[in-house]
């Protein structure tokens, strides 16, 4: 296997800080793009929690750009993706955003890079902070250098105690055979996997597959029904890894359990299957508040 050639002085550089106008035109087609019936979403009131992932994915390869050479960010996969709220983005706001690679990590047979962004409105609240772990399919020749992403796993008897006791809720979501074209325009993901069956096939994939970031959100969708009375706001914390794509066609189906609590927040533990029965999401958490809590 090659390697991947990293420049760890450059680990802790934060992209340059710019503004991103957050316009509910905008937040209603994200949306539109990820099948969210929520009315506040639908009609432009609040912004979808994972649209906070929009304002950001120009940052993520600059921020990679410092510690990886361009030519080898093909060999990268989203791995992982951690999201704390701190407050629900608005349409109007104007969001103030900047990036870091915080942390190079070696796991055989590749890498893992850990990017953390922050989102702030322009008083400079904290809004949204987001660990995006990407794993290349290169290994770094060296020892792990800065932070490891945050662990988000459960505890692992949870789901079992909670399906003894009926505590498992189940939502399904369809992906429209044009879902990778429509998620593409809203969130500004032009990737060729989501769009070229030809190029996806190129690179090793079956096919054209959904985004990562959109099967997320599909999932968060059924995490905020069975977690947080239907109420976005609630929602504090979503974290998943991605363990298999999704494609085109497909009706995955999000299992939610109760986990415990943690910081005085209800915590939840999820999974999101395929239509064979398999993981694409897995280590699925997502951190609530009480109705009417901070």
């Amino acid at each position: 296997m090659s390697l991947l050639n990293v420049e760890l002085g450059n680990i802790g550089r934060w992209t340059e800080e710019k503004i991103f106008p957050v316009e509910a035109s905008r937040t209603r087609a994200y949306a539109a793009a990820t099948n969210d019936n929520h009315p506040l979403h639908v009609n432009g009131v609040l912004a979808p929690p994972l649209f906070a992932a929009v304002p950001i994915s120009e940052h993520i390869v600059q921020a990679l750009d410092h510690v990886v050479a361009r030519e080898d960010h093909r060999w990268g996969l989203h791995a992982e993706q951690d999201m704390y709220f701190h407050a629900p983005i608005v349409p109007g706001m104007s969001l103030r955003t900047r990036a870091a690679a915080v942390g190079v990590q070696p796991r055989p047979p590749g890498t893992h890079v850990v990017i953390r962004t922050e989102s702030y409105d322009h008083a400079r609240v904290l809004l949204v902070v987001q660990y995006v772990t990407l794993f290349f399919r290169r290994r770094f020749d060296g020892e792990r250098a800065g932070e490891a992403p945050p662990d988000h796993r459960v505890p692992v008897d949870a789901k079992a105690a909670a399906r003894s006791a009926g505590q498992v809720l189940t939502g399904t979501s369809a992906v429209d055979l044009d879902q990778t074209f429509r998620y593409a325009e809203a969130s500004g993901d032009h990737n060729r996997i989501h769009l070229d069956q030809e190029f996806a096939i190129s690179v090793g994939l079956p096919g054209i597959i959904v985004h990562g970031m959109c099967t997320m959100a599909m999932a968060g969708r059924a995490v905020v029904r069975a977690a947080c009375g239907d109420d976005p706001a609630r929602l504090k914390r979503i974290a998943v890894r991605f363990a298999r794509p999704v494609f085109p066609g497909q009706t995955i189906t999000t299992h939610v359990w109760p986990a415990g609590e943690r910081d005085g927040r209800a915590v939840f533990g999820f999974e999101t299957l395929n239509p064979d029965g398999k993981t694409v999401l897995t280590d699925g958490l997502a951190e609530v508040v009480s109705a009417g809590g901070g």
